[in-house]
């Protein structure tokens, strides 16, 4: 029997090139006379809707382009390809964390998350936003907007929560990270990977090179496939879950690497003698290369048990620039539950139940302070996941396979460049997320307000439907009733902004 495939593009660090990535698809589509079916992002997305957006994003002046996302956020444009991104080190973070647990960053473009796993026709996608920093790890999500010099870049970097919520996971199809997982490149072709970035030679050999905790979740929920970005180059390898082995090549000196954006803190104080810098590295100051191995282990435990994967094939992929490898397409089976495509001939789009389940589990351990709280021990995680998924299958609907677009809208919270922009970075509450925790039942903290069990309370952000690509819709009433199903969309133009910060922290009583 002939199994159906999907089609699967993937790209490298995206810095906002989203004409170029959709052009390069639709010329290899006629050219190999075939029809891509999803596109997936593995970081650097750059989702920035105004200038204010530019002053939340860590990178040097000189690189704080207003690029054309905004032209999607509009309706100006619309995204031809569903496609699900992840975030990097480069990114409007104060959009980004608007949709914590993921949403819907323009019409047909959805954010995963800090941390997420969806479904596309029945194919389980799950990803990691941001890059590793010892120093960050074991802290809540304590930064708000207006980010200092210390917050704009601390507010991406992994956290141990997002990693253990990962960890939890069976086995998924595909898992996208912005980092390399650590010592990724010893099971692929290392040597030639040296002599094009001679500057990965010294984290090579000190086993720093890429993500501690990444690997750790790599050898924990086995995934089929991992993409990533971020080194802006093309690796592949395959780990072995049952015989990993790895080879260590002659040692040699450390050049930088000069693909990388320099940003004045990226550095590594580990790093000794002279080095070559990275010219195609965005640098940012304090950004120090900490790698604690031990630290990032911690996390991993008590996933759901299912049948083993023996190997994982993984796959980084440069940005998207002229003669580099920076899109590929991957054909990914699909079973026949799914074979059938949604209505309009889309994928089917559905949230995972088992995330969901993890979501609710470990909501109450989500902290919006420096401090972070101890994470449940492994048994009574999966205790206190198994319970959920019982919730989830009996009260989501659908068995929790639901539509994801039954539940999330895009919402256009912020103006567009030139649209009575505020002078600096305020805060918006995206009824995306309110959305998502009304669907699970769990409370959040709005901009001064509680809200119970995730209901809208005139938070002033616009519905647009993802039909409607253009203007505001009318902003909710505040009625209780109201719900993101309910409230039409419209040619009102008008946004809200909130003081403070939004807070995902608490499951209703």
């Amino acid at each position: 029997m002939i199994r159906k495939m999907m089609k699967v593009a993937i790209e490298g660090c995206c810095h906002g090139a989203l004409d170029q990535i959709y052009s390069h698809i639709a010329t290899l589509e006629r050219a190999g006379e075939f029809k891509v079916d999803l596109l997936l992002i593995c970081g650097d997305f750059q989702a920035i809707r105004n200038h204010s957006d530019l002053k939340c994003m860590a990178v040097p002046q000189k690189y704080r382009e207003l690029g054309g996302f905004h032209k999607y956020y509009l309706g100006q444009k619309k995204a031809p390809i569903l496609t699900i991104v992840i975030g990097g080190n480069h990114e409007a973070s104060n959009y980004l964390w608007e949709l914590y647990h993921g949403g819907w960053l323009a019409p047909n473009i959805y954010f995963l998350g800090f941390s997420g796993c969806v479904r596309v026709n029945g194919v389980r996608i799950a990803g990691a936003s941001g890059i590793y920093k010892g120093h960050d790890y074991r802290s809540g999500y304590h930064e708000s907007v207006p980010y200092d010099n210390s917050s704009i870049r601390s507010i991406y970097h992994t956290r141990q929560y997002d990693v253990f919520k990962l960890s939890q996971l069976s086995p998924p199809d595909i898992f996208l990270s912005h980092d390399w997982p650590n010592t990724i490149e010893r099971y692929g072709d290392t040597d030639s990977l040296l002599r094009r970035k001679p500057y990965f030679r010294q984290e090579h050999l000190s086993a720093t090179l890429g993500s501690p905790p990444m690997l750790e979740l790599l050898k924990t929920i086995k995934p089929s496939w991992w993409f990533s970005a971020h080194l802006h180059t093309k690796f592949e390898a395959v780990y072995n879950h049952t015989n990993p082995n790895s080879s260590t090549p002659a040692a040699g000196p450390r050049a930088e690497n000069p693909d990388e954006i320099l940003i004045d803190d990226d550095f590594d104080d580990a790093h000794a003698g002279p080095v070559i810098e990275n010219p195609d590295e965005i640098k940012i100051d304090e950004e120090e290369e900490d790698v604690d191995a031990e630290n990032a282990k911690r996390p991993v435990a008590a996933k759901i048990q299912t049948a083993e994967r023996e190997e994982t094939r993984f796959l980084a992929l440069d940005k998207c620039l002229p003669r580099r490898d920076f899109l590929e397409i991957v054909d990914i089976p699909v079973s026949d539950e799914f074979a059938t495509p949604s209505e309009g001939g889309s994928p089917r789009f559905t949230f995972d139940p088992e995330w969901l389940a993890i979501s609710r589990a470990l909501h109450p351990y989500l902290s919006t302070t420096k401090v972070q709280a101890a994470l449940p021990k492994p048994d009574e995680a999966r205790a206190m996941i198994a319970s959920e998924l019982e919730w989830v299958r009996t009260n989501v609907g659908n068995g929790g396979l639901r539509e994801i677009n039954d539940v999330q809208k895009f919402w256009r919270t912020a103006p567009g460049p030139g649209q009575e922009e505020p002078a600096g970075p305020v805060w918006y509450t995206n009824p995306q997320t309110e959305a998502f925790a009304r669907l699970l039942q769990v409370s959040s903290k709005g901009a001064g307000a509680e809200t119970e069990g995730g209901s809208l309370h005139g938070s002033g952000a616009a519905e647009i439907s993802m039909e409607d690509a253009a203007g505001f819709a009318p902003v909710p009433t505040g009625d209780e009733n109201d719900t993101l199903e309910n409230v039409d969309g419209g040619g009102e133009e008008t946004h809200a902004a909130e003081s403070g910060g939004w807070s995902p922290s608490r499951v209703a009583e």
